[in-house]
């Protein structure tokens, strides 16, 4: 770590050469953090994470356990991302509902994506929202709304496509709620 920083570490926690962990930030044991990432002050970070290249992780982000972080993802002050997350390359968090340069009255609005769920390559959150447990945000979306626990959504603005189990088949196409999310797949 450069210029002698001093975050908090578990054990067993693999900062690549390049990467930058400012004092004050908190890393769980066994987590590893590659090429070129930039973790805060004041961020936190979980147990066995895997944090991608050129990843960048905000003052007072806070990131769950056994997250995953494709490479390019900013993850921004305001943002919580809970336990048994995937982030995609390239997705992006927003953190203002009003950004202008010139303002000095920033608002945070944040975003909370609960455990279990996955968010698709380039896809875009904007702030405000929340992301249910073990959802799934496909690919190129514009989250503009929450999404619901187990909830498939598609598309910009992102819309229902259907339904999830924990391990990510889908149980049921379209936009009504199934009363349970058994993956057939995986049952048998």
């Amino acid at each position: 770590m450069p210029g002698g920083m001093v975050p908090s570490m578990g054990p067993d926690v693999h900062i690549h050469e390049t990467a930058i962990v400012e004092d004050g930030a908190t890393i769980g044991t066994g987590t590893a953090i590659w090429h070129h990432a930039h973790v805060r002050s004041g961020a936190s970070i979980g147990s066995d994470c895997v944090i991608g290249k050129n990843v960048y992780i905000d003052i007072g982000a806070r990131v769950g356990c056994r997250v995953k972080i494709q490479n390019n993802v900013s993850v921004f002050a305001g943002v919580t991302l809970g336990d048994d997350v995937f982030v995609g390359p390239s997705a992006v968090f927003t953190n203002d509902l009003t950004p202008r340069a010139h303002n000095v009255d920033w608002r945070i609005s944040p975003t909370l994506v609960e455990d279990g769920a996955s968010i698709g390559a380039n896809a875009t959150v904007v702030c405000g929202h929340r992301i249910g447990r073990d959802s799934m945000v496909a690919a190129g979306s514009v989250v503009t709304r929450d999404v619901l626990a187990n909830e498939l959504v598609a598309g910009n603005p992102a819309r229902t496509l259907g339904w999830v189990a924990r391990c990510g088949h889908v149980v049921s196409r379209g936009p009504d709620r199934p009363t349970d999310f058994v993956c057939r797949q995986c049952v048998n």
